[in-house]
């Protein structure tokens, strides 16, 4: 069975997740550095991981650190919640946590158009379909 990306602080040995002991360290400390009052990036910058913002981020809120049914925890609970509880609050004296997602508007998808008559037949079906859709004249 696939997981895909093995997240930072694990390996795969024998099909099973184990603690990187070294990665894990790092991921301790950037949590320490962090609830100590350093950015996120200087924090992860103190434990030795070179990262932008969003990335140290994203890696301190992979719930996969708590430990699951395939990962072994690497920070127990009451770190993860302090953490997000600071990011939170600091969010909100930055000003952040009332921006407004930006959200497409939804448009239905065209169902109808105009075309030339083809005259060409090519073998290559990629060319004769490059060919068909250079015919298409407008949306109706």
């Amino acid at each position: 069975m696939s997981r895909g990306h093995t997240p930072y602080g694990y390996r795969i040995e024998n099909g099973a997740a184990v603690i990187h002991e070294e990665e894990a360290a790092q991921i301790r400390k950037m949590y320490k550095g962090y609830l100590g009052g350093l950015s996120l990036v200087a924090s992860a910058a103190e434990a030795g991981i070179t990262m932008k913002h969003s990335s140290a981020k994203r890696m301190m809120q992979n719930s996969h650190l708590l430990g699951d049914d395939f990962y072994p925890a690497i920070i127990d609970q009451e770190t993860y919640d302090a953490f997000e509880a600071e990011r939170q609050r600091r969010e909100k004296t930055l000003g952040r946590n009332k921006r407004k997602k930006k959200t497409m508007e939804a448009r239905p998808a065209p169902t109808a158009f105009r075309m030339r008559k083809p005259v060409t037949v090519n073998t290559d079906p990629y060319k004769q379909a490059e060919y068909l859709y250079s015919l298409i004249e407008s949306e109706v």
